[in-house]
């Protein structure tokens, strides 16, 4: 073959591809990319010469043409049996492509070809966090050959020891996973939990001409011309940023937050890692198919990508700044939107010490412990059952003791969100607490929580009893404690509390170990029923009533205006015998896409059926006109009518493999 004729030869295949690929589509009903069109035309392109070789095998060829001018429309007959025979073969490889390799399963092509050097990375990757797991000792966690040990909590606590270790060697994104993970003790053993609270997430900083870099990058102006002083020491550093101080030309104080160069791509490729372990260790082993890891890393993966983008963090302050209760004693810093970025987040400084570290300055000014844990719990509850938003880390580091004796609050990366459903439930759910009422409280957390089709909800009511006499009587008891109950007897009646209720339980839990720190013996419980309480009287007070009765009532008044000519209406109706329902079946139109779907594969599996009965009748049918010495007539159109049948089967295969 001539380098002129390669090239046509090579299109005239390409497009016949293309054909025999397209054909196979439009009768499987189906829509391929071009790498299956592509792949089922060369099939055809194959398996086509054999299949007509075969057919064709009978008929003598000479120079002339065909020894017999009879055989030539037979010959035609057979030939587009063939060509037929080779688009069923077609639309068989696609179909069983599809049930192996659903279309969507895999990414396209050209997405496959130009990632390959990432996936060769993300794996390299992969297998050295498997290694580091493996020789920190959770290569038999991974196995799951592991799991009865941890029912006792000597293994749950050898799990958490191993697992801290290994998230620490694994980096800064697993160093985030696990401190966020250290704060779901809804979901995870309290000697696990304790475990992970280890992890530091200290780093060394960046070098300031990257800092720099950033800065200008995402401001895109000077350093010098933003900033009227700018500490190029930073303040604190962590895996994700740093903190610098620096003051505007107008003179106000304020810290600079600013994202360490490349760490989104490294954070996002190793949650990929995550995610994809988490799913081994779902469909590989008991315990993680137990807690839902896969699930759980999903919903910390989220968090970590909220944090990576520092305008949500911007806009949770000021959303939590503009709440109804705000306090004035509980101070937030205020953002400077239009220096905040992804990447960078400059607002006011707070000129205070961390919580955790303030013993000294109480001391020293001679401030009230009670006052304060008071102030800060009473701040909390107030984000979290009036307004709907409040702080999720609660811990002594993101918390200020101003030098004015204010409390201030940091770093809200992290916050809780409710809407007015849950937070009514909840309000009700402190109360029955409150007032020990055991009724009350399941009532109100089977709102809460998505209630299962089947609950015994009287074996629930005692459960709750117990678990507030355990715990709202008697010595003062440990919030972290009384939550860890409480998950129990969910989880127990097949309930699950959603993420936004975990998020609640998970910042009270953490706000109780700034609270003790503050002062040892503060009762989280009891400040929490007291104040609810309050909240409540105060929403539904005398004034606040009848505000509420008067808005219903102007909300129903039109209804009302109405009503009795309808009911005089239907009253009138009744007493004439005029009076029906009309009941319209399958008025939704996603009602009728399924019953018409359904319908037509039920046809098409009818018509298949009926299809391939005749083809064989006429197949094994004696007599009739001999086109060839061993097939007739008959013969030849039944094999025509079997693969008609063959077609139709197909069709109704592929959209079953489709939808599954």
């Amino acid at each position: 073959m001539d380098v002129l004729t390669f090239p046509i030869v090579a299109a005239f295949a390409v497009v016949t591809a293309l054909i025999f690929g397209l054909i196979a589509q439009r009768l499987l009903g189906l829509r391929l990319g071009l790498f299956r069109l592509l792949l089922t035309g060369a099939f055809a392109l194959f398996v086509g010469p054999l299949i007509m070789f075969a057919l064709l095998d009978q008929f003598t060829l000479s120079p002339q043409g065909l020894t017999d001018q009879s055989e030539g429309p037979v010959a035609f007959w057979f030939a587009l049996l063939g060509s037929v025979l080779t688009i069923l073969a077609s639309m068989a490889l696609l179909v069983v492509i599809e049930a192996f390799v659903p279309m969507g399963s895999l990414p396209p092509a050209l997405v496959w070809g130009r990632g390959l050097l990432g996936r060769v990375r993300r794996a390299r990757r992969y297998w050295q966090i498997v290694g580091i797991a493996m020789r920190h000792g959770l290569g038999s966690y991974l196995r799951g050959t592991r799991s009865r040990p941890l029912d006792a909590p000597s293994g749950r606590a050898q799990l958490g020891r191993a697992l801290t270790t290994t998230l620490n060697a694994g980096g800064v994104t697993f160093v985030k996973l696990g401190q966020i993970l250290a704060t779901r003790r809804d979901v995870l053993p309290a000697e696990v939990a304790d475990e992970l609270a280890r992890l530091q997430d200290d780093a060394n900083p960046v070098p300031w001409p990257d800092v720099e870099k950033v800065l200008v990058s995402e401001l895109n102006a000077p350093v010098e011309d933003l900033f009227a002083e700018f500490d190029r020491e930073p303040l604190a550093a962590a895996s994700v940023g740093q903190v610098h101080v620096a003051r505007l030309h107008n003179g106000a104080e304020v810290v600079v937050k600013v994202q360490r160069p490349g760490i989104r791509p490294v954070v996002e490729r190793d949650l990929d890692i995550a995610a994809r372990l988490a799913g081994r260790l779902e469909t590989g082993t008991r315990w993680g198919r137990r807690m839902g890891v896969r699930a759980l890393a999903a919903g910390l993966a989220d968090a970590i990508l909220e944090e990576l983008d520092y305008r949500i963090e911007a806009e949770n302050i000021t959303a939590v700044a503009t709440a109804p209760s705000r306090q004035p004693e509980v101070v937030l810093p205020e953002p400077h939107l239009a220096l905040c970025t992804e990447r960078v987040l400059v607002m006011d400084r707070l000129q205070g010490t961390p919580l955790n570290r303030a013993d000294a300055v109480i001391r020293k000014n001679g401030l009230d412990r009670d006052a304060l844990a008071t102030t800060l719990l009473d701040c909390l509850l107030r984000q979290i059952v009036i307004d709907g938003i409040f702080h999720a880390d609660p811990h002594g580091g993101n918390i200020f003791l101003l030098d004015d004796g204010r409390l201030g609050l940091l770093d809200f990366g992290s916050v809780g969100r409710l809407d007015g459903a849950l937070r009514d439930a909840l309000q009700r759910l402190l109360v029955g607490v409150d007032r020990g009422d055991p009724l009350a409280v399941s009532d109100a957390l089977l709102e809460l929580v998505p209630r299962p089709d089947e609950i015994d909800q009287q074996r629930l009511e005692r459960d709750i009893g117990r678990f507030m006499v355990r715990h709202t009587s008697g010595p003062v008891s440990s919030g972290v404690r009384m939550f860890g109950d409480l998950f129990r007897v969910v989880a127990d009646h097949g309930l699950a509390i959603p993420p936004e209720i975990a998020a609640v339980f998970r910042a009270l839990a953490t706000a109780e170990g700034t609270l003790t720190r503050l002062t040892p013996r503060f009762d989280l419980i009891g400040g929490a029923r007291t104040l609810a309480s309050g909240y409540v009287e105060e929403q539904y007070g005398p004034d606040r009533l009848k505000q509420a009765a008067t808005e219903e009532l102007a909300a129903l008044l039109p209804i009302l205006r109405r009503l009795p000519r309808r009911v005089e209406r239907i009253a009138s109706a009744a007493e004439h015998g005029r009076l029906g329902v009309n009941i319209r079946l399958l008025a939704d139109e996603r009602d009728r896409a399924v019953l018409t779907t359904m319908l037509h594969e039920v046809l098409l599996t009818f018509l298949a059926a009926t299809t391939g009965i005749m083809a064989v009748l006429l197949i094994g049918t004696d007599g009739g006109p001999q086109l060839t010495d061993e097939v007739g007539l008959y013969a030849l159109i039944g094999y025509n009518m079997l693969v008609i049948s063959a077609i139709l089967a197909l069709r109704v295969l592929a959209q079953i493999f489709r939808r599954g």
